[in-house]
């Protein structure tokens, strides 16, 4: 009879073993996958591995660990590695999860060109760092792109594919397959732009949300909950553009309708905000009267948060129209 991790179909590398890295790990587990989880600290490897072997446990006490395999059959398929050429060897897939530093990706990205085949596909989790900084230059450009994933990826499932303009198409379809398999939800961007799309978006809504606060035209606590009891219930199972669609016979009516009224309301805003001064404190303050920012009360917090993104993971499985 096999062993787990012989019946498993591929291998994969994560770099960095931080809490994007963990998460990652435990996706790629989750659909069979032999994980090398690599860092250049061994005792920042031995961390993580504790710490996905907890986090598994109470995901399978609760009913809400991904995949078909059990905790110990997943936790089987992930393993240590301290070298950096032991960890690629044989890899499909290189998910690259380093703190977000423009050089510190492009050192590594660089040392991963110099070791690897023209098979595997180098990915990067950057948030924002735009592809032709990271990649241009390499041997195997062809095979590198971004894959954004949202914090934490392990309960949100987007992810951004974001191509290098000499990405091979091939590329970026292995790596949408892939993430298919492992339960994420792949977006393709055509071509990069700054912040990508995820960003964008956030910023736009954080930008708008913070000059509301600063002007006194809304508390901070009434503005999150604009969003967590309005926009966001939406938001959680239909995009902004399906909305529009939505709220009117279908979305030339929803333009024909609307568009005055929205193209006068964006020219009311105002600059980009410095996020800084009164107004950071402000907010601040508001903020730690509902999470003090000490390390337990947030990180509780943020348990709290990953418990409810699961729960609507479930539901929104549920209601998945037909």
């Amino acid at each position: 009879m096999a062993s787990p991790a012989s019946s498993a179909p591929g291998g994969v590398a994560v770099v960095g073993s931080g809490l994007i890295g963990r998460s990652w790990a435990m996706l790629f587990a989750s659909a069979g996958f032999k994980v090398k989880l690599y860092d250049i600290e061994q005792r920042q490897v031995t961390y993580a591995l504790d710490s996905i072997r907890k986090e598994m446990k109470l995901l399978e006490q609760s009913g809400s660990l991904k995949g078909s395999r059990g905790a110990e059959e997943q936790l089987s398929l992930i393993s240590s590695c301290s070298d950096i050429r032991e960890a690629v060897e044989g890899a499909l897939h290189v998910q690259e999860c380093v703190p977000e530093n423009l050089e510190l990706k492009k050192q590594l990205f660089a040392q991963l060109d110099g070791i690897v085949g023209d098979q595997v596909v180098l990915s990067s989790s950057s948030s924002c760092l735009l592809p032709t900084r990271l990649f241009s230059g390499l041997v195997h450009v062809k095979q590198c792109l971004v894959a954004h994933p949202v914090n934490p990826p392990y309960y949100v499932p987007l992810v951004e594919l974001v191509p290098h303009p000499e990405t091979a198409p091939a590329t970026v379809d292995r790596t949408y397959a892939l993430m298919r398999k492992i339960g994420q939800s792949p977006v393709r961007l055509t071509k990069e732009v700054d912040g990508f799309a995820l960003n964008r978006l956030q910023y736009a809504i954080i930008s708008e949300a913070w000059r509301l606060v600063e002007e006194g035209v809304v508390s901070p606590g009434d503005l999150d909950l604009v969003m967590s009891d309005g926009l966001g219930m939406r938001y959680a199972f239909i995009g902004p553009l399906e909305t529009m669609h939505l709220n009117a016979e279908g979305m030339l009516s929803y333009c024909g309708r609307y568009s005055e009224g929205m193209k006068r309301v964006l020219k009311t805003f105002g600059p980009v905000p410095e996020f800084s001064g009164a107004a950071a404190e402000k907010v601040h303050q508001a903020m730690c009267v509902k999470v003090p920012d000490d390390p337990e009360h947030l990180a509780a917090r943020r348990e709290w948060r990953d418990r409810c993104l699961m729960r609507l993971a479930r539901l929104k499985s549920q209601l998945q129209p037909q």
